[in-house]
């Protein structure tokens, strides 16, 4: 008998794992989003001020430059490594998919974040230390470095939704599932909201500037990116909504709340409405508010947007053949990977997972709760909390009930199909889904006995 090679399951018993890759992640986004604009915005202000003569601009870039330093480079360098620990430890076949697709675009990234780090370095180092033109090509580069690095990214990011091509499937090769309609979309999204990042905590820098003058300017400057990058970003959306898969479409239609729409939107307008202010009454400005304005793009617009892009790719994490739960639920002739869902239907997942404990592998009234705990831990947790708090917590999919039949002949007619289109296909057996079934209720409360149909037998004889 063939077995599984699923990894340990890591349990985050408050947040839930998933969480606590979302939170890291929504940070790292705000801080990296951020460099990248910046290092564009500053190749561009650069340009203008050799031309117009204007070097005071340069100074502006120095000390924007060095509070990204901190802002991005370290928080980021932080968060960074932080992203691939947890998700290595939450979703370790879902990375390794990653890389055993784009392992040398990856490397390639890192090369463009060296230059992109000696960049920021240099730009805000040997500001009044070098010739206009030596310090307009460091600015240059810095810039089309930085936005390399997005590029690579967010191609990988389009891959975990939707393979670029349908052939990846079938033939492999890294450009098949790298450039799709999705790539380019998600792209132009995200380069049209990181200059709105960019704006917003340019803010904090400008506002700290004595000269009224010179103050308002750059806040007018900042102010002008942040509105054209808020619509561009606006239409962008629409856009990338458009190329995403119809799985993802229903998804959104049946698990992302009502309000979502209409506080993106709100969110958007505040940003407007926001950028208005600090065009209209740049002495307004303080850095506490700055600072208070890109807190609350992170919490309402990040937090939002990455909590319903995790969402709409479910039940995969990867390429559309990784479940959320680490199984392989489809066939990828191209690299080599094969489906397990029949392996699992053939002998049940207690018997095909490596690491199941050797007493749970087969199911028994003593150790029934148990086995559904560990049936819990390994396929619903990466999606769903086993307490009251955190994500999705799984009892309140059912109700509260505790009705054990029910929920087994649920689990057995909605994953054991796939019917369920956001959920994992786990074809469990018998005995399993009431193994689970009878965890699910205890999470709600104190769960009926269980009777098997050969107990009841023999209590009738």
């Amino acid at each position: 008998m063939d077995l599984i090679g699923l990894y340990p399951t890591w349990f985050e018993p408050g947040l839930g794992s998933g969480w606590v890759v979302g939170l890291i992640a929504t940070a790292h986004v705000l801080f990296s989003h951020t460099a990248v604009g910046a290092a564009i915005f500053f190749a561009g202000l650069a340009v203008y001020a050799n031309r117009t003569g204007k070097l005071e601009y340069l100074e502006f870039i120095r000390r924007y430059g060095l509070f990204l330093l901190v802002f991005s480079y370290v928080l980021g360098s932080i968060t960074g490594p932080g992203i691939w620990y947890s998700t290595t430890v939450a979703s370790p076949r879902g990375i390794s998919a990653l890389i055993h697709s784009f392992v040398w675009k990856w490397a390639t990234e890192w090369v463009f974040f060296v230059i992109e780090v000696v960049g920021v370095y240099m730009l805000t180092y040997l500001a009044t230390r070098l010739d206009a033109k030596t310090y307009l090509r460091i600015a240059v580069i810095f810039g089309l470095t930085s936005y390399t690095t997005m590029l690579v990214i967010v191609g990988i990011l389009s891959f975990m939704m939707w393979p670029g091509q349908e052939r990846w499937f079938t033939e492999g090769g890294y450009l098949n599932g790298f450039y799709g309609p999705n790539t380019f979309a998600q792209l132009g999204m995200r380069t049209a909201f990181m200059f709105t990042m960019t704006a917003v905590v340019g803010g904090i820098v400008a506002a700290r500037f004595d000269d009224a003058a010179f103050k308002k300017a750059v806040l007018a400057r900042l102010a002008w990116l942040g509105l054209a990058s808020t619509a561009a970003g606006a239409a962008m959306l629409q856009w990338y909504l458009g190329t995403l898969p119809e799985s993802a479409e229903v998804v959104m239609a049946n698990r992302l709340p009502e309000h979502f729409a209409p506080t993106l939107l709100a969110v958007l307008g505040g940003v407007a409405a926001y950028f208005v202010v600090t065009l209209v009454r740049p002495r307004w400005l303080t850095p506490a508010l700055a600072s208070v304005a890109t807190l609350a793009i992170l919490v309402f617009g990040l937090w939002p947007e990455e909590v319903a892009r995790e969402s709409i790719r479910k039940p995969y994490v990867a390429g559309q053949y990784v479940y959320s739960n680490q199984i392989i639920g489809r066939d990828v002739p191209g690299m080599g990977i094969a489906s397990e869902i029949p392996t699992i239907e053939a002998h049940g997942l207690l018997k095909t997972h490596v690491f199941t404990p050797e007493p749970l592998r087969t199911v028994t009234p003593e150790n029934r709760l148990e086995v559904g705990r560990f049936l819990a831990l390994t396929t619903c947790s990466n999606c769903h909390s086993l307490s009251d708090s955190g994500m999705r917590p799984l009892a309140r999919y059912f109700g509260g009930s505790t009705d054990v039949p029910a929920i087994a002949e649920y689990l057995q007619a909605a994953l054991a199909t796939g019917a369920t289109i956001y959920m994992p296909r786990v074809p469990l057996k018998d005995d399993e889904a009431l193994a689970l079934a009878s965890y699910i209720a205890s999470l709600a409360g104190p769960a009926p006995a269980v009777r098997t149909a050969q107990q009841t037998t023999r209590t009738e004889r």
